[in-house]
């Protein structure tokens, strides 16, 4: 247990792996950045059979939110230079898959279900990953009016063409 302020006790949090996402991706480098660089890049989420009944009506979603393990980077400081960008910002400023708890977060587009096994499409993710949860992307929950992007409004026009260079791999 940790202590924090007014002496509350947390507890260790540990998850574990409920599947496995595959890509074409083998490596970090060159993967698109973010789902909505990936347009069409087609992969499959693997849910382990002890699972499996969890996706009951998955069907009806034509969207999910994965959440992941950034099981390849490598946390080294507070501290990043993201790939959009040239100045160094908080990590919790940015998207950079190093981070004191390596979780992504990624919206694919659902294609099919096949047993325990999605294919989706928009893939941004490594071949392998470990995946943590499945949530349906529903906009009426997750779209927000008066959005303010920091210091991605001047970068993202970057995003089509932004790559994974491997400066957060292990």
């Amino acid at each position: 247990m940790k202590e924090v302020n007014n002496n509350l006790a947390l507890e260790e949090v540990c998850y574990h792996p409920i599947g496995i996402i595959r890509s074409p991706f083998r490596e970090p480098k060159d993967v698109p950045i973010q789902a909505s660089a990936a347009r069409g890049i087609r992969g499959t989420v693997e849910i382990f059979p002890e699972f499996e009944e969890g996706l009951k009506d998955i069907e009806g979603f034509s969207h999910l939110i994965l959440v992941y393990h950034f099981h390849r980077a490598r946390f080294r400081s507070l501290l990043v230079r993201p790939y959009m960008d040239e100045n160094y910002h908080g990590v919790f400023a940015t998207r950079a898959p190093a981070r004191p708890n390596p979780i992504g977060i990624s919206i694919v587009r659902l294609v099919k279900r096949r047993g325990n096994v999605l294919i989706v499409e928009d893939v941004d993710i490594l071949d392998g990953t470990p995946l943590l949860d499945i949530k349906p992307y529903v906009p009426d929950f997750d779209h927000r009016d008066g959005v303010k992007t920091g210091w991605l409004e001047e970068n993202v026009h970057k995003l089509p063409k932004a790559k994974d260079d491997g400066r957060f791999a292990k």
